[in-house]
């Protein structure tokens, strides 16, 4: 016996990481929990090295700390790669070879949050397995205590350095703002900056796990407000933010518009596609009926896909596709690229393709087919009903004669657009989206939303101030 049992809060197992508030649902036991049990389960594979990072959050070297004694109690050498971005750690773990690697991170969570993401060998670690490390856990099914090892290493030269080998923009010097909101990767976009051609300004530049400029979340119109005013200030080609962790990003063009995570996906998908005719494409469900129409005017095979990082891995590895991307801006090449989302490294393709182009970033997102679409709309429905409701409505439109995709919760085609509705991964709430062509279609499809909800027993949802021209 070894003596070692811990439980946890069961609100921080998520699907695809653990994620709490520190001090209340997460703290240094549970780190050093994680370690022992993610160590005993490397070490069952016959694996033994463990690649550790962090992020810029107040609790996170504590948190680190925690999770390396833990892994060196189950007889793992742990490398250490210390504060930086979620992809220089997944970058790590191919560089060093690693069994396995844990990132200590709160993502785009407000400031008191933290949490840890993992990948065993080249895999996400999500799902199941991370119900089956809290139940290990609580059974005290860990191998023996040993006395294992921890190195430090700083891979940020070696990173930054692959990161510049694909950038194909030759010397045009173009004029780039950005924005890493005081993140885990402000020091590798400080880096990187000075190695572009061309002129660069970096805002919110310093790692601060206060995020005192906004949060980091780029997904947010709010949060761009200030790299919009610099990219206008400046006169600026782009701008390119980062969320806390800098595996997601957002993309401001000259004009100062957003470009959404499906429109810059098809910026990037007509690229990668000129080297590989017919390749597959993957977006999640959220994603513009635009995209997939573009994707296959460019010569690609469009997939549509479960909402989630680890899931769209799982399916480009499966499909060998050489892009994918999320509406949330997480975007992952395997062209050229190691197929883990690595916010960084889609700036740098990105830049290559602006540096390239004849027109401006703001003239190719104007020559895009213009449809109306709701912002992503959250109702609360309990843990134990949301999977429930998506059904009932699936079965009410298999009656009716819908058209319907069921990848990922119910996306449904009219004449109008599509609307969709399915059960969150990590929360109590059911997502929807509605994209149209028009005002008035926009409407419908809205009105067919609150008439399912509504069928299933949910309060009428309240759309006002919904519509997004994207």
């Amino acid at each position: 016996m070894t003596g070692f049992s811990h439980r946890f809060d069961p609100t921080s197992l998520r699907e695809y990481d653990i994620r709490g508030v520190v001090g209340k649902t997460l703290s240094g036991e549970d780190a050093f929990a994680i370690g022992r049990v993610f160590g005993t389960i490397v070490s069952r594979k016959g694996g033994r090295k463990v690649a550790v990072g962090y992020d810029g959050r107040l609790s996170s070297p504590m948190l680190e700390e925690r999770l390396v004694a833990g892994l060196m109690a189950s007889g793992m050498e742990v490398i250490r790669i210390g504060c930086g971005p979620t992809p220089m750690l997944y970058f790590a773990s191919y560089h060093f070879k690693t069994d396995g690697a844990v990132m200590v991170t709160g993502s785009h969570n407000p400031p008191d949050y933290n949490g840890f993401k993992s990948m065993i060998g080249k895999k996400p670690f999500f799902g199941k397995d991370i119900q089956d490390l809290g139940a290990m856990a609580a059974s005290g099914d860990v191998v023996e205590e040993a006395q294992g090892s921890s190195s430090n290493v700083d891979i940020s030269e070696d990173y930054v350095a692959r990161l510049m080998q694909d950038y194909d923009g030759g010397e045009r010097a173009l004029k780039v703002v950005w924005d890493p909101g005081n993140g885990s990767g402000a020091e590798i976009t400080k880096m990187l900056a000075a190695r572009l051609p061309g002129q660069h300004t970096v805002i919110n530049g310093e790692i601060d796990g206060n995020f005192p400029a906004h949060h980091p979340d780029p997904t947010v119109a709010k949060n761009l407000e200030q790299i919009i005013a610099e990219v206008a200030k400046q006169g600026a080609d782009l701008g390119i933010a980062f969320d806390g962790d800098a595996d997601r990003i957002g993309v401001v063009d000259n004009d100062g518009n957003i470009l959404f995570g499906d429109q810059l996906l098809v910026v990037l998908a007509r690229d990668v596609l000129k080297s590989k005719p017919g390749g597959t494409i993957i977006a999640d469900v959220k994603a513009s009926q635009v995209l997939f129409d573009e994707v296959a005017k460019a010569g690609g095979t469009p997939l549509m896909w479960k909402t989630g990082h680890s899931l769209i891995k799982s399916k480009m590895a499966e499909t060998g596709a050489p892009l994918a991307g999320e509406m949330s801006g997480h975007i992952f090449f395997a062209d050229k690229w190691y197929g883990f989302d690595d916010a960084p490294y889609s700036a740098v393709r990105l830049l290559g393709i602006v540096a390239r182009m004849t027109e401006t970033l703001s003239q190719v997102r104007d020559a895009m087919p213009k449809v109306i679409n709701t912002p992503e709309l959250r109702f609360d429905c309990s843990e134990e009903r949301k999977f429930v409701v998506v059904q009932e409505v699936k079965d009410r439109l298999a009656a009716e004669g819908a058209k319907v995709q069921d990848v990922d919760g119910v996306r449904v085609l009219t004449e109008d657009g599509w609307w969709l509705l399915r059960a969150s991964n990590t929360q109590a709430v059911l997502v929807a989206r509605a994209e149209a062509g028009s005002p008035e279609g926009l409407e419908r499809l809205k009105g067919m939303i609150a008439t399912q909800l509504e069928a299933s027993g949910l309060a009428a949802p309240d759309f006002t101030g919904e519509n997004a021209g994207h």
